[in-house]
């Protein structure tokens, strides 16, 4: 279109004048295995952003219980998990504020810059040997958090015309990025760096994967183009100067919700009201029923989702304190080096490297013989994988318990193996689904919902791991094998009768997804 047009030339319709900002562009021209180059910068970016946060959690709970409430004796795992527990809640909390931040002010490309920086920074500070600069550090990585781990999830979704059937699989392998990170952060962070020069330098390792992640993205940022840029009228440093102000205020409040565990409690509940009473809203604000009736299903998936991982993130509590305890390790020595328990934080994402790929192309070959399950049923089938998984525990401390009072490192592994098969029947299928479902224009903000949901998971998994490894069972003995055998028990029939529902329900979500698949 020329700058000036004829007097006599009609005036184009106002959408030609003012395109809409979070319609449909495909990405620059140019693909690799079949996706756009632009997905493999965002899986190179997320893998060293996992391998930052991955690297640090499999530490976090183990460093807190031992360097700053070891004088509460057999309670300082229980308070170490109630802190991990909120830590890993206020991750996916602030999430809900970065989807709305980069839909209206930053775009998403900006977004992921300086949550970056700050998660950086927050890393670094968890080098320090007091507790209250160590929360500060992990309320700085909480809000850079925020801003990161939401867009770029989203802007994944944006790299695919709508009902392109390479979206699911792309996600799959967008995954894969976030467990490759994720697999080798445990055995450089902790289990060499950590293990032989203290948990502090794991952490330092664990900031420099951060860092590494950020020059990846700016290297290979045009494959990119305009996929993620700033909304129409807040380009220039302007906006990115008030987003950086506003986080450092929100520091504050953060590292008082990380010491009132109660009091996050009710902030979540009223956020989790708040986000399904607005979905409702909108629904109903935009005039189609069909709208309406797919937030209303995604809300449904959403407290799916809340089951799914407050059962799975025992990973990095009560399942690494029962390592450290009560699991026997592999008798090996691999260039000198012996296995230590935080390995086990690296077990689910190999078996994502290995199986996540075979899923992948699985989804596709169903949906073309027309038997690829639901989006409900997969997730009735991912809670079925949590809740086995805890299963094969609980028959192995029932029988295979040895006389040095360990189980074998192979059914722990065995449990990891089961969970990963649960979670990508429903992880990489939800981040899809909110894509699918959500509005244009509210697609970062349902996809902070998303990680809203899982906030609300971590901190329910939070108190399960202070139960579990922190007593306040049946007269159990705190961490005793039977405390941990009782609680997974239970986890074990919860995430049972829960999938059995979702499954029996699963044709009339379909109905309120009106053909979203």
């Amino acid at each position: 279109m020329s700058a000036q047009m004829p007097p006599s030339r009609p005036a184009p319709e106002p959408q030609e004048l003012a395109p809409d900002h979070h319609a449909f562009r495909p990405p620059p021209a140019g693909e690799f295995l079949g996706h756009p180059n632009a997905l493999w910068n965002l899986f190179g970016t997320e893998f060293w952003e996992r391998f930052m946060y991955y690297g640090m959690r499999a530490m976090l709970a183990v460093h807190v219980a031992s360097a700053f409430f070891a004088h509460l004796g057999e309670n300082a795992r229980a308070e170490a998990s109630l802190t991990y527990g909120g830590f890993t809640s206020l991750v996916y909390m602030t999430g809900i504020l970065g989807g709305y931040v980069a839909d209206r002010i930053l775009g998403y490309q900006r977004s992921i810059m300086l949550g970056g920086v700050l998660m950086a920074i927050g890393c670094f500070m968890l080098m320090a040997p007091d507790l209250t600069t160590f929360l500060v550090g992990l309320a700085v990585i909480i809000v850079g958090n925020g801003l990161f781990k939401p867009n770029i999830s989203t802007m994944v979704g944006k790299l695919y015309r709508p009902g392109d059937v390479r979206r699911d699989s792309g996600f799959t392998i967008f995954y894969m990025g976030i467990n490759l990170g994720a697999l080798v952060a445990p055995f450089i962070c902790a289990s060499i760096i950590g293990q032989q020069y203290g948990y502090r330098w794991g952490f330092f390792a664990a900031s420099m994967g951060m860092i590494f992640g950020l020059v990846v993205f700016q290297v290979v940022k045009g494959w990119l183009g305009h996929v993620g840029t700033a909304p129409e009228g807040k380009q220039g440093v302007g906006p990115i100067m008030q987003i950086f102000v506003a986080s450092a205020v929100l520091v504050a409040p953060v590292y008082i919700l990380l010491s009132m565990s109660d009091v996050l409690a009710v902030v979540l509940i009223v956020l989790m009201l708040g986000l399904a009473a607005y979905f409702v809203w909108s629904g109903i604000q935009s005039g189609d029923k069909q709208q309406l009736h797919r937030y209303i299903a995604m809300l449904i998936l959403f407290a799916a989702n809340i089951l799914f991982w407050a059962l799975f993130e025992q990973a990095g509590s009560s399942l690494n304190f029962l390592a450290q305890d009560h699991v026997r390790m592999p008798d090996v020595s691999i260039f000198g080096w012996t296995p230590t328990f935080e390995v086990f934080q690296s077990v689910n994402p190999i078996f994502i490297v290995v199986l996540a790929p075979l899923f992948a192309s699985m989804w596709i070959k169903l949906d073309k013989a027309d038997w690829n399950p639901s989006i409900p049923r997969k997730f009735a089938y991912g809670l079925v994988g949590a809740a086995l998984g805890f299963y094969i525990l609980v028959f192995a401390i029932g029988n295979s318990v040895g006389d040095d009072g360990k189980i074998s490192w192979i059914w722990l592994t065995l449990t990891y193996l089961i969970h990963t098969m649960g979670e990508l029947c429903l992880s990489p299928i939800g981040l899809a689904m909110v894509t699918k479902l959500a509005r244009p224009h509210e697609t970062g903000l349902a996809m902070g919902g998303w990680f809203l949901s899982i906030a609300m998971a971590n901190f329910v998994a939070g108190r399960i791991a202070a139960i579990a490894s922190g007593g306040g069972g049946h007269g159990e003995a705190a961490g005793s094998l039977m405390q941990y055998a009782d609680t997974f028990n239970q986890l074990f029939w919860l995430g049972i009768v829960i999938a059995a529902l979702y499954f029996v329900a699963a044709p009339l979500i379909n109905k309120l997804m009106h053909g979203v698949k």
